[in-house]
């Protein structure tokens, strides 16, 4: 039984080292490939999927920004499948981290960013004062479009890892509750495992929903730069 609440969220240790890179690790061992010329239904499947979601994120995009294709896939892949196998019993979501979601956003804002400035020099800096601002708000408009700047990495971090723990969270009140009920009420035992299985089933969706918004929000900011 757990401790507290917080618990299911503490990085796991094996002979008292973190098992943190291998629980990152595992998520790419679920993805088969196919060495043969015909390949079967999985593999066709999931070849459509990636297709269907480069179709979406990638028809805005310049040459440029084109390049940053198989990136922006392996990282939604890699999200999806973490939350989706945080979902499952007695296991560890690395997403409820702060500092994980963090060393995903800054290096890849970071990369949007100086792509911009390298590329689209006038542009990037044209971000920072709209045209036609008065002259006495200059200052405060630079000002204020910095510290937007600097906080979309901690924004993306911030939302992933609040949905997540959200979700986890409440389920592991529901179930709990449903435990407690057990001896209690028949019926009350029932509705709340209805509700913990309609739960589950959102959260699924969420897991893909926030993959998804992650990625699509990078994306957002690399197409800005390029």
């Amino acid at each position: 039984m757990n401790e507290n609440l917080f618990t299911p969220f503490m990085v796991p240790t094996f002979l008292g080292l973190p098992a943190v890179v291998p629980i990152i690790l595992f998520p790419t061992l679920l993805f088969p490939t196919s060495k043969h010329l015909i390949t079967n239904r999985l593999i066709i499947i999931q070849r459509n999927l990636v297709q269907l979601i480069m179709k979406q994120m990638m028809t805005i995009h310049s040459t440029k920004g084109q390049t940053w294709s198989l990136m922006l896939m392996s990282l939604i892949i890699f999200i999806a499948a973490t939350n989706l196998l945080g979902l499952l019993p007695h296991s560890f979501t690395p997403t409820t981290q702060l500092s994980m979601n963090l060393a995903m956003a800054i290096p890849l804002w970071a990369g949007t960013v100086i792509t911009g400035l390298r590329f689209k020099t006038k542009n990037s800096l044209a971000h920072f004062l709209p045209q036609g601002t008065p002259t006495p708000l200059i200052p405060m408009l630079v000002v204020i479009e910095t510290i937007s700047l600097f906080i979309q990495p901690v924004a993306l971090a911030v939302r992933l890892t609040a949905n997540i723990t959200a979700g986890h969270l409440l389920m592991h009140l529901i179930g709990s509750a449903t435990l407690a009920l057990l001896t209690a009420s028949f019926l009350a035992t029932s509705l709340t495992l209805v509700l913990l299985v309609l739960l589950t089933i959102l959260e699924m969706a969420v897991a893909l929903i926030q993959a998804y918004v992650f990625t699509l929000l990078v994306s957002l900011y690399l197409h800005d730069n390029t």
